[in-house]
This record gives C-alpha cells, sequence and structure tokens, in this order.
C-alpha cells in the first residue's frame, strides 16, 4: 500500500536482469515507486507490486518512446546481460560492446527527447574517463563519445560509472535480509544495494545533473 503522501516516480530500467539492475529494481520498489522493466522476454521477471515489463528496442528510437512513455526519468545500466535488441541492425549479443553503447545512447537520447521526459541516469563501466590509461583506445573512444553525446543533448542526464556485476544476484536476494550468501557474494550485493542506494537519491534530490560520477564504497565505522 503506497504512503498517501510518497510522490509517484515511474520509472523505466533498461538491464533489469543485472545484478545492478536487480539491485535497482529492490531498492526502487522498496521507495514504493512504479518501474517498468524493459527486457526481451516479458515473463523473465516473476510479477511483483509495483513492477511492471514491457518490451522495446534499445536501438530505435520510436520503440524506447513508447517504452518510456509516461515515465519520470530512465535508468540505463549499459553493461547489462538482457537489454531489449530487436532492432534488424545490431547483431543480438549477450553484452553491447563499445560501438553498440554509443549507438545506444544516442537512441535512448533521440527516444527520451521526443517523448520529453527530462531525467536519463547512464550506467556502466566509465573509469576509462577518470584514468586515459586505463582500457583499450577502443573503450575511452566509446566513452568519450557517450560523455559528448550526453553534453550535446537537453537531458537531465547523470553518467554513473558502476562496479562489477556479479553473476547469480537477483532481485530476490536485494529484496529480503540473507546470512546464506558465501563472504565475497555478500560484500559484493552490498556495493551494488550502495550503488542503488545512491541512484534513487540523486533521483529524488536531483543531485549531480550534467555530471559523471562514481560511488564510494562506505567504509565499516
Amino acid at each position: 500500500m503506497k504512503n498517501a503522501e510518497t510522490p509517484v516516480v515511474k520509472l523505466a530500467l533498461y538491464g533489469a536482469m543485472g545484478s545492478l539492475g536487480s539491485a535497482l529494481m529492490a531498492e526502487m520498489l522498496r521507495r514504493q515507486h512504479e518501474v517498468i522493466a524493459i527486457l526481451d522476454d516479458l515473463t523473465a521477471l516473476a510479477p511483483r507490486p509495483g513492477l511492471r515489463t514491457k518490451t522495446g528496442d534499445l536501438f530505435s528510437a520510436e520503440r524506447v518512446k513508447q517504452s518510456v512513455a509516461g515515465c519520470s526519468a530512465v535508468i540505463c545500466v549499459l553493461d547489462a546481460p538482457g537489454l531489449p535488441i530487436s532492432s534488424d541492425h545490431i547483431e543480438k549479443t549477450l553484452m553491447l560492446g563499445p560501438v553498440e553503447q554509443v549507438l545506444a545512447v544516442d537512441t535512448l537520447i533521440a527516444g527520451l527527447e521526443a517523448s520529453k521526459i527530462p531525467r536519463l541516469f547512464v550506467l556502466g563501466d566509465f573509469s576509462v574517463l577518470d584514468d586515459p590509461e586505463d582500457g583499450d583506445r577502443l573503450q575511452r573512444h566509446a566513452a568519450e563519445e557517450i560523455l559528448d553525446a550526453l553534453g550535446s543533448c537537453s537531458l537531465q542526464w547523470t553518467l554513473v560509472n558502476t562496479p562489477r556485476a556479479v553473476p547469480g544476484l537477483t532481485i530476490e536476494h536485494f529484496s529480503q535480509v540473507s546470512s546464506s550468501l558465501e563472504e565475497g557474494m555478500a560484500q559484493s550485493l552490498e556495493r551494488l544495494n550502495q550503488v542503488a542506494v545512491g541512484i534513487a537519491d540523486e533521483l529524488r534530490l536531483n543531485l549531480h545533473i550534467g555530471e559523471h560520477v562514481t560511488f564510494i564504497a562506505a567504509t565499516p565505522q
């Protein structure tokens, strides 16, 4: 049941099938937001209150516009598995490469500008923007192209450098406290949860618009 004082935030999420996408869904639903997961397979996620699924195509601006219609904001986890790709122009792979990530961001920008949705979070491994010596030339060039495209658009965007994904973590892991995880897995879950909480706070407070940010892991007191 929604608290009557809770503002309704309707959020579209690309990348729901990854570990960070799972953390984001759990955190946004915990805050009583409505989440629309844009998927290839509508049956990939179990039904739960506040969560809907839609099909889409991350490489068609028109399909993006249709998928995110009526939303307050859009989050795209570029390095997540299972991103919705039905375009004849893009080879369907498990994970997007650097060139495909640039094309995806260009399409997202066009779709959101057409649908008048102002807020966009783009999540991925953009550490090369902080350390030019890190990564290969193609990764660096793609990251710079993405940053340039965002900087030239009319959206209220935030580019977020994300921690390494952890296979096997689902929304169920983030929705309930469990002591049965291995130590390394538990640490990864906590790290991803911190990032999800940080992004939810950014959305609520409208922080770091037009910036590239990295969430620093909290240290135990």
